[in-house]
């Protein structure tokens, strides 16, 4: 259970006050960003329904307080930002007696948190966003903030709750007719069999998805549909046939962030049919352009997993170094990846026995975060390790086709 469902019992919000544990000391930013989003939310929560008596001198002394707060913040940081705002937003809210005012602030600060990828602290935003919005929640917001706490859940491998949360905004899409989030609904849910392990099924569920979005002309749908499926087959065995579905989630993709996704996927998949040089190239994009943290740490895991395939130690290392930097900030997934292309790396340079210790805790931590197909795939390595002859050069792969082949010029003409 994540500290975000377990805080529900005790002092609201304290998932922020988790940063003033750390090892900085008090004068450091994070303590004091941690302090000031605590504060900030138990204003926001002034606007709850059980707050509907509330006298306005209670919020005004609340409200200086927390302005004075952030306002002491150091003004160039993003985060700072979003606080402000959303201290201001909450203001305007309470006096005109309209929730609505503070929503996009809310949503900001949760997609800021959701791609920093401070996981539980955005699902504490949108939670709170559900509970002060009520009864009084736009029918539209209501659906985007439960698909957005899915696919967080989803993040967080609390994959019960997402599907639930999945299914919860794809009802209220469908009594509304908003066919593009009933579509989202359907996607989600097929990622969540994805990561259950149930690969048959999530293909089914997708493709049918693809059709439809098709069917409707809805390009964003599509676009995720394409990636998904493309997961999928990656997943299966087939990155052959994954990886012109990927390449097309990419084309359909009219936002920076979404791209950049699709192109660490791609990536990963080209380096699995053997094509190492325009696996880097799609990588190396991603660094270029910058990424969100979560699409960076992947792009970094996939450059390391690059580079112990070519058999170049020098590089392995320095992304290696770079990944284990970041790996108290990786949630399991990531962190099970980064563990077990490490241990990867590890026997490919001939280093059986720290390949093995790798091995052992990015099973251990699949096996607790619930992740069955990582588990699978770690467990057959394993089994493998010591029989095959990991420092010989890596062979040209036999999976490549027409298909990769047009995707591998495609992807040259990007970066030239």
């Amino acid at each position: 259970m994540t500290d975000s469902v377990a805080q529900h019992a005790g002092l609201p919000h304290a998932v922020f006050l988790h940063r003033l544990a750390g090892e900085s000391p008090s004068s450091a930013l994070e303590p004091r960003l941690g302090r000031a989003a605590f504060v900030a939310l138990r204003l926001v929560d002034l606007l709850g329904p059980e707050y509907t008596t509330l006298h306005p001198d209670a919020f005004h002394y609340q409200h200086v307080a927390t302005a004075r707060c952030c306002r002491d913040l150091p003004p160039g940081t993003t985060e700072t930002s979003h606080l402000v705002g959303l201290v201001q937003g909450t203001h305007d809210a309470f006096e005109q007696g309209s929730v609505g005012l503070v929503l996009p602030a809310l949503f900001a600060y949760a997609h800021y948190l959701e791609d920093e990828m401070r996981l539980e602290e955005a699902l504490d935003v949108l939670d709170t966003l559900l509970r002060v919005g009520g009864e009084k929640l736009p029918a539209t917001d209501a659906v985007g903030a439960r698909l957005r706490r899915a696919r967080v859940y989803r993040k967080l491998n609390e994959f019960d709750a997402a599907e639930q949360s999945y299914a919860e905004g794809g009802a209220l899409a469908a009594a509304i007719g908003d066919t593009h989030s009933e579509l989202l609904s359907r996607i989600g849910r097929g990622y969540v069999v994805t990561a259950r392990g149930n690969l048959a099924e999530a293909e089914h569920a997708l493709r049918g998805v693809l059709a439809d979005a098709e069917r409707l002309g809805d390009a964003g749908a599509q676009a995720l549909a394409h990636q998904g499926i493309s997961v999928v087959l990656n997943t299966a065995g087939q990155p052959s046939d994954a990886i012109p579905h990927a390449w097309r989630a990419f084309e359909l993709y009219t936002d920076d962030v979404s791209r950049m996704r699709a192109l660490g996927d791609l990536g990963t998949m080209l380096l699995t049919v053997g094509d190492a040089q325009s696996a880097e190239r799609a990588l190396g994009e991603i660094l270029r352009r910058g990424a969100t943290h979560e699409v960076l740490d992947n792009a970094t895991i996939e450059l390391m997993h690059c580079a112990s395939f070519r058999r170049d130690r020098v590089g392995f290392e320095r992304w290696r170094e770079r990944c284990d930097a970041r790996r108290e900030s990786m949630p399991p997934n990531i962190l099970v990846d980064y563990m077990l292309k490490a241990g990867i790396g590890r026997a490919r340079f001939g280093q059986l026995e720290r390949a093995e210790r790798l091995l052992a805790s990015a099973l251990r931590i699949a096996d607790e975060a619930g992740l069955h197909e990582f588990t699978f795939r770690i467990e057959r390595i394993q089994a493998g390790l010591r029989d095959c002859d990991c420092a010989e050069p890596a062979a040209e792969s036999a999976l490549s086709s027409e298909a990769v082949t047009e995707v591998s010029a495609s992807l040259a003409e990007l970066g030239a």
